[in-house]
């Protein structure tokens, strides 16, 4: 199974996944990274490194995180560039993470980016209070 590791600034990777499990239930081969005031890259690859290591990645690792070039996304990049089979996709919500969960079992590490893009973006709603005005007569 394709390990999964979230990434973000802050305590919001923790929080995260506690909301997901909440939803989805308890998740293996996944892990979290914080990143917090006084920290630096170097604080970021070493905790992506440990955690790769206590981590099955035989199949791959997918890192999502929250901003695209900031610190957890910088750090994870340096390591996925060196290394075969590890990606990351930014934006990381709680529909994709919910939507990954469901799929990585039998989902590629490329699926599995496409399933958290889609995810991302089709949990945008807005609400409509006036429903009414935007619909046709015909649909009445």
């Amino acid at each position: 199974m394709i390990a999964i590791i979230i990434g973000t600034h802050g305590i919001f990777s923790e929080e995260l996944l506690k909301s997901s499990e909440m939803i989805f239930g308890c998740q293996e081969n996944i892990g979290t990274i914080t990143f917090k005031p006084g920290e630096g890259i170097e604080n970021l690859v070493e905790k992506y490194q440990n955690l790769i290591n206590n981590l099955d990645c035989k199949d791959g690792v997918l890192f999502m995180v929250d901003l695209f070039g900031g610190s957890p996304f910088n750090a994870a990049s340096m390591i996925a560039m060196q290394n075969e089979n590890m990606e990351i996709v930014t934006g990381v919500n709680l529909p994709m993470l919910l939507e990954v969960f469901g799929s990585r079992e039998f989902s590629s590490i490329d699926e599995l980016i496409g399933i958290a893009e889609n995810a991302g973006k089709d949990a945008i709603k807005r609400l409509m209070k006036n429903v009414e005005a935007d619909l046709d007569e015909d649909d009445l």
